[in-house]
């Protein structure tokens, strides 16, 4: 079994394909099981944020995984596959393992370091466990992310650098409005976890009085009252966007909530000279619909703007660190998936000689008739512990060699000197350990040549 990772994110695509390719909570078991009925997907953990889309999945075959993966991709996005290829990239094997591990870390996020992705990550892990589509290998690969993530925030500086989507975003709401949102009304719009990151934020930038909305009323009742802020219905949206300054929009709605003619009638009620209404689009699809922008009198700041923004990243010597911590991780989960593969040859090759002992103690049983059943016994027990010996040492020493880098050979050394039969689990074909980020590969693609494991 191979792992291979196919995604499209905040670098590769703009939001108007993450809109497409977005799993709505609703829709995310019926999306994994989609993904492990297709013929070569075995296991599958998708994950779907407001800047990233991306299927972790155990594969029996690198093409027909890329092709089957590609295909139920553009049956959610509603466009055929060929329309998507520019905007998807593929890893393979370690890469994928290093690409998981970089996201869980914080480096592959827009606001580099950021720690929201473990939580979006645990729940992507969840959600799959639920769905059992998680088998061996993806289980062990989410533990170490996150696990990886945790590390990387505990060990470095990396949180300095690594503020919150919702934080970032606000800082550059803050640049709009005079540099302070201290004293700003404000109002966030859906109380899930983004929208409660932003009420939270903004309590503690002191911005106020806050406003919440949702399209169940409850939900906001509660988070507004966590806070000290007011909850208001969702019917009433137009009369609260005329009374802020700032407004976080992060709801999962499949449509827009702030419509241009939402907009457009809250600025007619609105004082002009209070400044620009600033609207912080965190959501995929997005909350803000796309003419809003063009209003006189507002700003939109939405997840392309901010990848544009904040291109830059964090002070390089903290990434640098959690990329040597990231790249130490890698190899020990390599190592362990290169022992896990060899663990089926060594059982088969055990289990070949328990079947020549069994053949030659059922041949002895024929032929002595005489021994007796305690003798029979000790010659059965003597036999087996000669076999168990001789295997001993050759089994632990390619367990160990199996573990370097390469040690497939070994493996595959084994299954040919003794023609075992192993259930095919991995490629039949040759493919590399690295398949270059931000680029497709169709399912009738070869990758690239390089060095396999």
């Amino acid at each position: 079994m191979k792992l291979l990772v196919v995604g499209a994110s905040y670098r590769t695509a703009p939001v108007a394909t993450l809109e497409q390719l977005a799993v709505p909570p609703a829709d995310l078991t019926r999306t994994l099981d989609r993904l492990v009925a297709q013929p070569y997907v075995a296991e599958a953990v998708l994950v779907s944020t407001c800047n990233r889309v991306e299927v972790y999945a155990a594969v029996t075959g690198f093409h027909g995984g890329l092709g089957d993966i590609c295909a139920v991709l553009a049956e959610q996005a509603g466009a055929p596959p060929a329309s998507l290829a520019t905007h998807l990239y593929v890893h393979y094997d370690a890469a994928a393992v290093d690409h998981v591990f970089r996201v869980a870390s914080g480096l592959d996020s827009m606001v580099v370091g950021e720690a929201q992705i473990l939580g979006q990550l645990r729940d992507a892990y969840h959600s799959a466990s639920g769905a059992d589509s998680a088998g061996r290998l993806l289980h062990e690969l989410m533990q170490q992310a996150l696990r990886v993530g945790k590390r990387a925030h505990a060990e470095t500086n990396i949180d300095r650098a690594g503020q919150s989507v919702v934080t970032a975003a606000l800082d550059l709401a803050a640049g709009l409005l005079d540099g302070d949102l201290t004293g700003r009304p404000a109002m966030v719009v859906g109380a899930g976890a983004m929208g409660s990151l932003g009420v939270a934020t903004l309590s503690r930038l002191g911005a106020g009085p806050l406003t919440v909305t949702n399209r169940g009323a409850e939900r906001a009742v509660r988070l507004a009252e966590s806070y000290g802020a007011t909850a208001v219905p969702m019917a009433e949206l137009v009369d609260a966007l005329a009374t802020v300054d700032v407004v976080v929009a992060a709801t999962a709605a499949t449509e827009a909530v702030l419509s241009r003619d939402v907009v457009t009638r809250a600025l007619a009620r609105r004082d002009a000279e209070r400044g620009p209404l600033v609207l912080l689009d965190l959501a995929v699809p997005r909350d803000v619909e796309e003419g809003v922008a063009e209003l006189p009198g507002v700003e939109v700041i939405d997840i392309d703007r901010m990848a544009a923004i904040l291109a830059d990243g964090p002070a390089a010597t903290d990434a640098a660190e959690v990329a040597r911590i990231v790249a130490g991780e890698v190899e020990v989960f390599l190592s362990w998936l290169r022992g896990a593969d060899v663990a089926p040859t060594v059982a088969a090759l055990r289990g070949r000689a328990d079947d020549v002992v069994t053949a030659e103690l059922r041949r002895l049983a024929q032929r002595r008739p005489d021994l007796s059943d305690d003798q029979r016994a000790e010659v059965a027990r003597t036999v087996h512990r000669v076999v168990q010996r001789l295997l001993h040492q050759p089994t632990v020493r390619v367990r160990q060699l199996a573990a370097e880098p390469g040690g497939d050979q070994y493996a595959a050394l084994l299954r040919e000197l003794f023609d075992l039969e192993v259930p095919q689990t991995s490629p039949v074909d040759t493919v590399p350990d690295v398949v270059e980020a931000e680029t497709v590969l169709p399912a009738d693609t070869t990758p690239p040549t390089g060095g396999a494991r």
